[in-house]
């Protein structure tokens, strides 16, 4: 259960333009409402229907006393240029635009002309610098209209995170891991508020919550949820004494806030420091709401947060690792699977992924690069033991990351593909993904743009919401795999 990010609860205003009938208004919000119900999307009704700014005024005071915190403006008539839109003004909150479609009445008494009052109220908008919601095409019946709610919601339950959220690193970033540095002007601008801190900090907090009461309970939950056999048993209290650290943290540092997510270095100091790898610990925080990125990837962080709203569900964050093997493709992809060899890449990472999202074989074991690097030769392994391995479970996927640029510029890319049900014969929280073209978006999306070799992953196709959201935050720069009959500005047209 995800407990770190907002419910949203919606509501509806409608409104009309003083010409038209207001009953038509009414009762084509009332028919929404409705197929709201029948779709399982609760949504408040308020009753005072808009036409003039007191109106607006009522309206909106209705909705904030209600506990709205999203809202749907809904013209079921031309609708009152000036005090709909006021209405996103004065509402702390997203807010969607839709309007109804004819075909409810007659063309002559029963016509609203909402088609036409869509474009005055979106202009409107724009003169008052307001920020709304609008679907792709945002004219339907209450059926429709009902749809587009539907779509709406993750999307604001994104916006109202990210004004609420606190990103709290300890750091600094790992040596030579530039690619996870980035201008924190981006979160300002985002309004996401950010909390710097030392892995000294960290280290006295732990130590501070040694033989704390709770850590008996904590890892009880840990071995229902490893099974016997496969985790370290003497190495549970001091990642229970660390998802306590954690924990408490959050909800002594959040402030203001009311939702929090970690950026964390995990390497090389941590390990001999703690008596263990972060990275079991880190998934299960994930797995409950609380994103925890390695290597102090603060923008990482951010987007694991942003696909947690969206999907509703827990997410992961991995390198955009190594190539399919040719000979591994060729046993079990090629001609099983719809995808080239440039199509397919393995994504890892040492093991944050939650244990829900791997295949059943998953198991706390040792990072091997660490252990190559930081313990004797030939020896067994000892701190270097705490990361989640597995392969990661097959299924639809979104690959996405919100990033601030060098200079300063937010930008963003999404693309979605799949899991493949192939084993991956090697080690780490990995799998092999599939991923439409891209070879392509790697080069002219990835590497031209000069992304970081981390990427954030939800479980599911999510494209459509994310790309509302980044276009609501106001990233210009939204990049995706695009269809080979449409290349990219610097792909090469002789190639």
């Amino acid at each position: 259960m995800l407990t770190n990010i907002p419910e949203v609860k919606l509501g509806i205003i409608a409104v009309s333009r003083d010409c038209f009938i207001i009953d038509l208004s009414e009762r084509r919000r009332a028919a929404v409402v409705e197929a709201c119900k029948k779709d399982g999307l609760d949504i408040y009704e308020c009753k005072t229907t808009v036409e003039n700014e007191k109106d607006m005024l009522k309206a909106v005071d209705d909705v904030k006393s209600a506990g709205c915190n999203a809202l749907v403006v809904f013209l079921g008539n031309f609708g009152p240029e000036t005090p709909e839109t006021l209405i996103a003004q004065r509402f702390d909150g997203p807010v969607m635009y839709a309007a109804a479609a004819e075909g409810d009445g007659d063309l002559i008494n029963g016509r609203g002309d909402a088609f036409c009052g869509m474009l005055n109220c979106s202009y409107n908008l724009g003169m008052r610098h307001l920020k709304a919601f609008i679907p792709e095409y945002p004219v339907g019946t209450a059926a429709d209209i009902a749809k587009m709610i539907g779509e709406f919601k993750p999307v604001a339950c994104a916006l109202l995170g990210l004004s609420r959220l606190k990103i709290i690193t300890f750091g600094p970033r790992p040596q030579d891991f530039f690619a996870c540095n980035a201008p924190i002007k981006g979160l300002y601008e985002l309004g996401v508020e950010i909390e710097e801190n030392s892995e000294l900090d960290l280290l006295v907090a732990y130590k501070a919550h040694a033989n704390d009461p709770r850590i008996p309970a904590v890892c009880e939950d840990m071995a229902r949820e490893m099974g016997e056999g496969c985790y370290y048993p003497e190495m549970s209290v001091r990642m229970a004494q660390l998802e306590l650290t954690l924990l408490d943290w959050a909800e002594a540092h959040k402030g203001a806030r009311q939702y929090v997510a970690f950026a964390d270095k995990c390497w090389p100091a941590f390990p001999e420091a703690f008596g263990f790898e972060p990275c079991y610990v880190n998934s299960r925080l994930v797995s409950r709401g609380v994103p925890v990125s390695c290597e102090v990837d603060i923008y990482g962080a951010l987007s694991e947060y942003i696909g947690m709203c969206v999907s509703g569900d827990t997410v992961t964050l991995l390198d955009i690792n190594n190539s399919v093997p040719a000979a591994l493709y060729e046993e079990d992809i090629q001609g099983k699977f719809d995808y080239q060899l440039t199509d397919t890449f393995m994504g890892f990472h040492c093991g944050n992924t939650p244990s829900c999202k791997l295949c059943s074989e998953r198991a706390v074991k040792y990072q091997l690069i660490q252990h190559r690097l930081l313990e004797p030769k030939d020896s067994e392994p000892d701190f270097t033991r705490g990361t989640l391995e597995g392969d990661i479970a097959p299924g639809d996927i979104t690959f996405y990351r919100l990033q601030c640029d060098s200079e300063g510029r937010l930008r963003a890319y999404i693309a979605q593909g799949e899991v493949l049900p192939v084993k991956t014969r090697s080690f780490g929280g990995i799998g092999v993904f599939a991923i439409p073209e891209m070879g392509r978006f790697y080069r002219h999306v990835l590497i031209q743009k000069r992304y970081p070799h981390h990427g954030a992953v939800a479980f599911g196709h999510y494209g459509k919401a994310l790309f509302e959201v980044f276009k609501m935050l106001g990233v210009e720069d939204i990049a995706y795999n695009q269809p080979k009959a449409l290349p990219y500005p610097t792909e090469n047209p002789f190639a």
